[in-house]
């Protein structure tokens, strides 16, 4: 009988840490397009299997870019006051997080707004973009040395770059 009453005791211990991770959802990427979407009464759609993308984005960088997440709201007719959207994202990206850039058309049919957050040795950027009836969000994490080394294979070397003066 002794044995029996551990089995609820376990439970609620095991109960706890689920409650608080799913409580704790609401922020970050997930909480910035749930709260949209519950604000705007739209639907964000998600790219299915992207954990295996950002996985093999991953590896194809050299861990240069990983930990990717992307929303895109089609028909997205809502009206969008400007500094309601910054509040929302700020809000919800929660402390650490520094917007560098805020771009608001006058009407509001164009936004843009770009955050960054340190993360040790790589970089979180986190992008959201409404273009007319279209908004995209987008969530990734850069390792700015590991970019700066793929990056230098691409770049083209012109001869404007060694001119010689007559």
């Amino acid at each position: 009988m002794r044995r029996l009453i551990w089995i609820p005791i376990c439970f609620v211990a095991l109960l706890i840490p689920v409650v608080v991770l799913a409580g704790g959802g609401q922020g970050g990427f997930d909480g910035v397009v749930n709260t949209l979407e519950s604000r705007y009464n739209a639907h964000a759609t998600r790219i299915p299997f992207l954990g295996l993308i950002s996985l093999i984005s991953r590896k194809a960088t050299h861990e240069g870019v990983g930990g990717l997440h992307v929303a895109e709201f089609d028909n997205f007719t809502a009206d969008v006051d400007g500094n309601e959207l910054n509040q929302i994202v700020e809000e919800k990206l929660g402390s650490g997080w520094e917007r560098i850039i805020r771009e608001t058309s006058r009407r509001g049919g164009e936004q843009t707004l770009i955050f960054i957050h340190p993360e040790g040795q790589r970089m979180g950027l986190f992008v959201l973009d409404k273009d007319g009836n279209e908004m995209d969000v987008v969530q990734v994490s850069v390792d700015p040395n590991h970019l700066d080394d793929d990056i230098v294979h691409y770049s083209h070397h012109h001869d404007a770059d060694h001119d010689v003066s007559d």
